[in-house]
Order: C-alpha cells, then structure tokens, then sequence
C-alpha cells in the first residue's frame, strides 16, 4: 500500500488533500515561499496525528505541521513533504473560570478563544491582526507575541501545558494544569518556540486573565521616543502595571497606511513624527465603574496624565477615544501593519528586539546607514514599544539579493551592538537561518542540534527550518 492510501486508512479519504485540493496551504501568507506539498492531511484527534506521524517515521516521510499559516518567516515551506493540518483539531475542551485556565486542541483560532474567554469574564491576552485566522498551536510553535506582551508577557508564558505527538509517533502528555511543578526538566519550553521541528503540538493548558471592566484608549504624539517611554514608565507606575499595549507609529507608517487605505483617517489634525497607540486596562471597580455624570475613572485618569505630560512638554498632542467605535479605528491602524509592511516584493522582512530605551538609537543608526546600503531604499517601521520590539521592513530600490542580505546582516549587526536579538516574534523558519549562523552562539546552535537528533534522529519533523545548515549560513 502506498503512502496515500495508508494516510487515507488513517483519518478517511476526503482527510488527504492532494494536487490541487492542497492550493490554500502551498505557499505562505507574505507569497515570498511557494511550493507544492505531497499532501496536506487533516487529522481529527491526537490518535489519528499519532498514527500519523508513525507513517511518517517508519518511512522517512519529511513533515511539515501548519496551524493558520499567517507566518512571516518561511516556518511552512513545504515542498514534496507531508503537511500535517490542525484545523479540524478545534475543540475548546474546557474552560475553568475558577483556575483561570482553558484547555483546548491546537487548531482553535485565536479569535474563538478570545470569545469563549470573554464568555466567562476572562480574557485570554494574546492578540494580534491575524488573530481571526492564527491558531493557537501556531502561535505556540512560534512562540507568538503581539501587542499585550508588554502586560501578559508572550505566549511562552501563557501556556501551562502541552500535549506534543513526536516524530516517531509516541504522545507525551505534558497537560499540567500547574503553577509550580519541579518535576524534572520543563519539556514543554522546548517545544514552546521549536517550529514544529522537534514535534507537533496537539493541545495545551493556557493561562486566563480577569478581563478589564474599562478600557482607556488614547493615540499620543510625542516630541520623540524618549518622553514617549517617559509616558510609559508614568502610567505603569501608577496604574501598577496595567498598561496594556503601548504601540509606535512614526509619520511613514501613518501615511503608508492612509495610502492603502483610503477611508482611515489621520490620527491627529496635524502629522506629528512619533505617534504612539496607549490603551490602559482596569479591572478594580474603583476605575472602571462609571460615575454618576457618565465619567469613566481610568479614562480620567489618562486624560489628565497626558494633561500633566503636554504641560511638561512631554507630550505634543493627544487624542482619547471616547467610544468604542473610535478606540476600534484606533487599534485597526495598528492591526493594519502586515498590509503596511509587508504588502510588496520585495522586501527585507526584520523583527527584532533591543532594549526599550535603545528603540530611538536603533532607528537612528540604521537611518544613518541605509542610504548607504540601497539609496532609494525605504523603511517601514512599527514596533511594540512596550517591550522592544521593532518590525523593521524595508522595501529595497535595488533588485540585487546581495543587497537585501546586506540589509539584513546590518539591521542585525546594530541589534546586537544594541544588546538585542534578531528575532523578537516572529520565529526563525527560512528567513532568518542566515542570521542564525552569523550570531547565534555557536555552542547555543550545538546544544539544539544535539537536542534535533535526540528527538528527531531521523530528521523529518520540519527539515530544514529553524537551525542553520551545517555545511554554511542558511
């Protein structure tokens, strides 16, 4: 019997997509990688994954998992392998408000948690523009970021537990449901980030979060990215940690965005250089609960800390959304960032990370570089100022690959003269391998080696991605 006919034994014949029927998973969501799968199957239950992956193994099949497949980085390439999709695997199985937890399966959309959450008064915190569509074990295999990070951390820190098929078919139930278990190594951190190239995340245990009561939104221009933190380290001071996205947006973007979008309105009267996204969120009745005259407390309160902030100059202009309608235009401007950044070819796609009071010299220094590089080259940057996270796009005037690499090793170069990295959240899959070898550590790169052949000694769990290859970069 053949490997289709096994496969179709396995989870049922209209499960194996072949030809044709494959078009929606053979290229990835930026069009820069396309290729055509062996066969897409789309398994119902860890038994069926496991019995598949047993297939795989016995007959060094290379597999490649996809979740939503909105990646940024190549992680889902595919060519003449076995995809492996989740999306039938969509089951919430259980929600604990008492535990703050929910248990679900790999393939539940982003989307879909967050209303089942909110169902409960919870939220799940992880959220980002591709949320509708992104599924949860592609945000863990990624260990996905997004725009709450700098308040509930990324998505390595929600998760509780995981259930993992490996290469060679065995489930290992990692499902802990625990706060504190130090019960030997932490396996699931290594999966948590791996790009399904150590094994396939079935389920998982992930954290819940009381969800705000009020919310105060506000779009803030700022002389410069300086007294833009000083904004920040205020509200988080006194509000004790409840800032919930704090989001950079220089002139560039705005106009890109008005450009594409014809419809979007600036967000202020005049164009300001630095223009930043704050939302707050309150979960104490003392700041959410509505006043007598209608007045929100939270919403108050950023009103007169961007007040006090303008006085001191800090703060040049500022905008408060007033309803729910104006605090969703104001969050879609930021959502809007893939079409943004990533709508044209080509493209040097960089995200990266330095520290939070070194965003400003980042851009000051490639500013200064770029021109160098490619004259008529053009940047297109927003980033999670909260945290540090800059997506740094360029668009090229030069058509020469030697150029664009020569973009992206000085973007990566000046991160890690700044003590940064060069991948913040979007992961490494075949983008980022050549950065891999230039400055990844090198006996950090042997150590994951050495943890592949442990768990992968055949080497078919998403060959090729993640680890640099071993004969030279990329």
């Amino acid at each position: 019997m053949d490997l289709i006919a096994e496969l179709k034994q396995i989870v049922g014949a209209s499960q194996v997509l072949t030809g044709a029927d494959t078009a929606k998973f053979a290229s990835d969501w930026t069009g820069k990688y396309r290729f055509q799968p062996l066969a897409v199957v789309r398994p119902g239950m860890t038994d069926e994954v496991s019995a598949v992956m047993r297939l795989a193994h016995r007959t060094g099949t290379p597999v490649v998992p996809v979740s939503g497949n909105t990646g940024l980085a190549g992680g889902t390439e595919a060519q003449g392998a076995l995809m492996i999709s989740l999306d039938r695997m969509n089951r919430i199985r259980d929600i604990r408000p008492e535990a703050r937890i929910a248990v679900v399966e790999a393939g539940v959309v982003l989307a879909n948690l967050h209303t089942a959450a909110e169902a409960e008064g919870l939220v799940f915190p992880l959220t980002f523009g591709a949320r509708g569509s992104a599924m949860i074990g592609g945000a863990l295999s990624t260990n996905a970021g997004g725009s709450n990070v700098v308040r509930y951390g990324s998505t390595r820190g929600l998760c509780l537990g995981l259930e993992v098929v490996l290469p060679d078919g065995r489930v290992m139930d990692l499902m802990s449901e625990l706060h504190k278990d130090n019960s030997g190594y932490d396996l699931k951190d290594l999966f948590i980030g791996a790009e399904g190239t150590l094994g396939l995340i079935t389920a998982a245990v992930v954290k819940l979060f009381p969800k705000p009561a009020a919310y105060a939104t506000a779009m803030v221009a700022a002389p410069g990215l300086p007294q833009a933190l000083t904004l920040l380290n205020r509200l988080q001071e006194a509000t004790g940690g409840a800032v919930e996205a704090f989001e950079y947006m220089p002139r560039s973007y705005v106009e890109a965005h008005m450009a594409i979008f014809p419809d979007a309105r600036a967000p202020f009267e005049q164009a300001y250089d630095v223009n930043v996204m704050v939302e707050v969120g309150a979960t104490a009745p003392r700041d959410a609960e509505p006043r007598a005259d209608g007045s929100v407390p939270v919403v108050d309160f950023l009103e007169e800390t961007l007040a006090a902030l303008m006085d001191e100059g800090a703060v040049l202009d500022a905008v408060v959304a007033k309803s729910e309608a104006q605090r969703a235009e104001m969050w879609k401007r930021r959502e809007d960032a893939a079409e943004v950044t990533l709508g044209q070819l080509p493209m040097v796609n960089n995200d990266i990370a330095v520290p939070l009071d070194k965003v400003a010299v980042f851009l000051d220094r490639m500013g200064a570089a770029l021109p160098g590089l490619d004259a008529g080259a053009e940047a297109r940057t927003v980033a999670h100022l909260g945290d540090g996270n800059l997506h740094y796009t360029v668009l090229p005037a030069s058509q020469d690959p030697q150029v664009h690499d020569a973009i992206m090793e000085t973007v990566e170069q000046v991160a890690l003269e700044l003590g940064g990295s060069f991948s913040a959240e979007h992961g490494i899959g075949l983008s980022k391998k050549p950065s891999m070898a230039r400055r990844k550590n090198p006996a950090a790169v042997e150590v994951m080696r050495s943890i592949k052949a442990a768990l992968d000694p055949t080497g078919i769990m998403n060959p090729g991605k993640v680890l640099p290859d071993e004969h030279g970069p990329g």
